[in-house]
């Protein structure tokens, strides 16, 4: 990866925050932002924005995990973890979290850098996998509006549903709109029918 990335940092050990400072660059990343807890965690990445997280679990007040959480619910960020212990119960909290890698520390400097890429490289993955299920799910949705739209132009034209669905489809090929927008407004001419059928 010759992506460099800006990062926020977030660890209560001092020495740790100093290695991540003095290696993330040698690496070719920027340090974003510094923390010492999980408050500052989420208060600097609101204000910087930054493209990957990399924070302790445990930390006072805050811990990270519920940090990260709080990120993951506002931004999609990737994750890496550190922990000074290999514990098998922060691993469903840190899943669902949003943290795609993690480190037990003591870090070095040859752990990063792989640690780093993983932790993109699964993120765009995930990205990926997401923008690929919202696009099935506004599929289905178009397709339950043209649904109905079909209907409405089968009983009130009176044609059977295949024809009603050439002439939609033919009408949104002239008007120059998708398929879903003549459909929707189908749906709201029908309304307006609706409403004066009742008067």
């Amino acid at each position: 990866m010759n992506q460099s990335l800006r990062i926020a940092v977030a660890d209560d050990e001092a020495d740790t925050r100093e290695f991540l400072e003095r290696y993330l660059p040698r690496l070719g990343h920027q340090v974003a932002s510094v923390a010492e807890n999980g408050e500052q965690l989420v208060e600097q990445c609101r204000r910087h924005r930054p493209d990957l997280i990399i924070t302790d679990v445990r930390m006072p007040g805050l811990d990270g995990l519920d940090a990260v959480q709080t990120i993951f619910r506002e931004r999609a960020v990737p994750v890496v973890l550190l922990t000074a212990y290999a514990d098998a119960g922060w691993a469903e909290r840190a899943r669902d979290a949003g943290v795609f890698a993690y480190l037990v520390k003591p870090v070095t400097e040859q752990e990063l850098g792989p640690a780093i890429r993983l932790a993109w490289l699964q993120f765009e993955q995930f990205q990926a996998l997401r923008r690929e299920a919202d696009s099935l799910r506004q599929s289905l949705e178009d397709r339950k509006v043209i649904e109905r739209a079909k209907g409405i132009v089968t009983r009130r034209v009176g044609v059977p549903e295949a024809e009603a669905f050439r002439r939609l489809r033919k009408c949104a090929s002239d008007r120059n709109q998708r398929l879903v927008e003549i459909a929707q407004q189908v749906l709201a001419a029908e309304e307006v029918f609706h409403a004066l059928d009742e008067l």
